[in-house]
């Protein structure tokens, strides 16, 4: 899923500027990524409660294999609003694949959780490596029409993972568990520790979102090239994800809270490269940066999440976080864009600042209220 999403946001920017005859909805087939996500990730917990793991997961990457498939048709017709779609349906695959932390977190003893949500997402230092190789190689695969292969390949990717979820073997939750309501979502959403996971969620993605989904077009419009692009965005992957090999242990070391807390500075100092100038070095150290801080807050606020359900619980508990995170990437990645290209650079970094500030605000209050 990483690898597909590797090379969505480092071209469907760049198609959609290709097709869309307003320039400042270049950004809107990213945009339709994270809407599909967010569309998704109520009913794909629900589904999931019901059916199991293995059965959801495996339909989510049917929902990535028809998502490619219809962009890569927008591609050959060459029309905007029909790549959107395709890139929406295949958000709902990002829906599902997100649960996949959590798969891993209820599999497993409550000491062992952070690593077990830091592993996975581990994954994603493969699709550093893969995705913008995967970008730059299928780019004129397909030539003369630019961009057609790249979406091609990414519809094979989907029937990868559903052969790998083919051996998945998560037990279901029992019958008493999926019969039992437990808390209301309002009782379980006044705890502290809740309201900072979602809140810090919200805000590292969302911030994340609102920087990365603009970076390949102002890299462009700074002159610099597609595999420039690439490289930058590979190296954001890499950092986003690299850390997962040890986030875990160094949130059992140094406790949750401050492991967030330094997500939140390194997104900020993400802001301080980004405005120093427009060099390339700017913009990878921002990408660097950003990728680090994105891994701390969100490994993070998950493992403070998984503190705050029972079993029969976790899928409204789940589901409302994942609705109110993705929620905030919706809505800065479809904003990234018209910034852009309305106020430049500078205005997406400055947009960041305030958001940082209430969530550094929130750790620290909960860290006081614990103490």
């Amino acid at each position: 899923m990483s690898t597909a999403q590797t090379v969505l946001i480092i071209l469907s920017g760049l198609v959609g500027a290709m097709l869309a005859a307003d320039k400042a909805l270049a950004t809107l087939p990213i945009s339709s990524v994270v809407v599909g996500t967010l569309m998704t990730t109520v009913p794909a917990s629900f589904l999931m409660k019901r059916v199991g793991r293995r059965a959801g997961f495996i339909f989510g990457s049917a929902l990535g294999l028809v998502g490619a498939l219809i962009a890569a048709l927008a591609i050959y017709l060459q029309s905007f609003w029909l790549f959107s779609l395709g890139t929406l349906v295949i958000g709902g695959n990002v829906g599902f694949s997100q649960y996949y932390r959590f798969a891993a977190a209820d599999a497993v003893a409550a000491n062992f959780r952070p690593r077990a949500i830091s592993l996975v997402l581990a994954g994603g230092v493969i699709a550093a490596i893969i995705g913008p190789e995967l970008a730059k190689a299928t780019t004129d695969l397909m030539a003369p029409i630019p961009f057609l292969g790249a979406y091609m390949t990414i519809a094979a990717i989907p029937v990868i993972s559903a052969a790998i979820l083919s051996f998945l073997d998560i037990p279901n939750l029992s019958a008493h568990e999926v019969a039992d309501p437990g808390r209301p979502v309002l009782e379980i959403a006044r705890q502290p520790a809740f309201v900072v996971a979602v809140l810090s969620g919200m805000v590292g993605y969302g911030v994340m979102s609102l920087v990365m989904t603009a970076t390949p077009l102002a890299m462009i419009g700074c002159g610099f090239g597609v595999a420039d692009a690439a490289m930058v965005i590979q190296w954001h992957v890499v950092a986003m994800f690299a850390p997962s090999f040890v986030t875990g242990n160094i949130i059992q070391r140094f406790g949750v809270l401050r492991v967030m807390l330094c997500g939140v500075v390194l997104l900020a100092a993400c802001t301080a490269a980004a405005l120093a100038g427009l060099d390339i070095v700017n913009f990878w150290l921002a990408m660097v940066t950003l990728g680090l801080g994105w891994n701390f807050a969100f490994v993070g606020a998950s493992t403070l999440l998984t503190e705050t359900y029972q079993p029969s619980e976790r899928a409204k508990v789940q589901a409302t976080n994942d609705f109110f995170v993705f929620g905030s990437v919706a809505l800065a990645s479809l904003s990234s864009g018209a910034f852009l290209h309305y106020l430049g650079w500078d205005a997406v970094q400055l947009l960041a600042l305030p958001f940082l500030f209430v969530a550094a605000g929130a750790i620290l209050w909960l860290e006081y209220q614990r103490r």
